[in-house]
């Protein structure tokens, strides 16, 4: 089959590109024909976050979005697909929802060859704009900055204990960024007191972060993975609320300003 359009990009003048690998929701026919009755809502999606971070337009950063569902491809998962956490986790290729239950149907799932596809077709494309945007910037500024932007439902027992934090911040344990950046963000959450917040805990940061996060060579990866409850309903059909995503995305706005701030200063 025909892949199209793998991924959605803007670009912009600022050092910053925002990364969102999760929010897409198209499938291949393959994987639509597989997914068994729970995967079909397609639960496990970072619903909204293009919408949540649409502001960054305006302030001149560069989006990048994939356009298909993790569900066909893991677009935050090395390509070998090696595990990055020793807790439960999924794959570059799903076979469970983050719950546990299964995506696919027994016998259903895509193809080794249509998978192969996906990888060329989807991920590739997606990792390689990445690393040309980022290549881009780092010429124009002298550095560049990388902010990999998530969601996740706020209570998975199989993923984690409790409700997550409201902010869950990654750094592969300060490896991919200036710990004056991480310090940076942090404080600007502690202005704040109707958002909670965490660094490096459950969540340390994906692929992304890890692979593209070079603070040594003036690139630096930051990961935030949102609990899903402060601006949206967890429960399909999984609605944008726009009242509630107001103070988070006012909170995002002064993170991202923190983050340029960060680098004039090192400029």
């Amino acid at each position: 089959m025909m892949i199209d359009n793998p991924f959605e990009f803007q670009s912009g003048n600022l050092p910053l590109l925002i990364s969102i690998p999760h929010a897409g929701t198209l499938l291949t026919s393959a994987v639509e024909k597989g997914l068994t009755a729970d995967a079909r809502p397609l639960p496990d999606t970072d619903w909204h976050i293009p919408k949540l971070y649409d502001f960054a337009r305006h302030l001149g950063a560069s989006i990048l979005i994939g356009n298909y569902s993790r569900f066909v491809i893991d677009l935050n998962r090395p390509a070998d697909d090696k595990p990055l956490y020793a807790t439960a986790t999924t794959g570059l290729f799903p076979d469970v929802l983050f719950d546990g239950r299964p995506s696919f149907r027994p016998d259903a799932a895509p193809s080794d060859a249509e998978r192969a596809q996906y990888l060329q077709e989807i991920w590739q494309p997606y990792h390689q704009q990445l690393q040309n945007e980022l290549t881009r910037l780092k010429t124009k500024h002298g550095y560049a900055l990388l902010f990999d932007a998530h969601s996740i439902a706020s209570v998975i027992p199989r993923l984690f204990d409790g409700k997550l934090p409201d902010l869950n911040f990654g750094t592969n344990n300060g490896e991919s960024c200036a710990t004056a950046l991480s310090d940076s963000l942090l404080n600007c959450c502690e202005r704040q007191q109707q958002f909670t917040h965490v660094l490096n805990g459950r969540f340390k940061g994906g692929y992304i972060t890890r692979a593209y996060g070079q603070p040594k060579v003036d690139i630096h990866a930051v990961q935030l993975e949102l609990a899903q409850v402060n601006y949206m309903s967890e429960q399909y059909p999984f609605a944008f609320d726009a009242t509630r995503a107001a103070p988070l995305q006012h909170l995002l706005q002064k993170l991202l300003e923190s983050m340029l701030a960060w680098g004039e200063e090192q400029a």
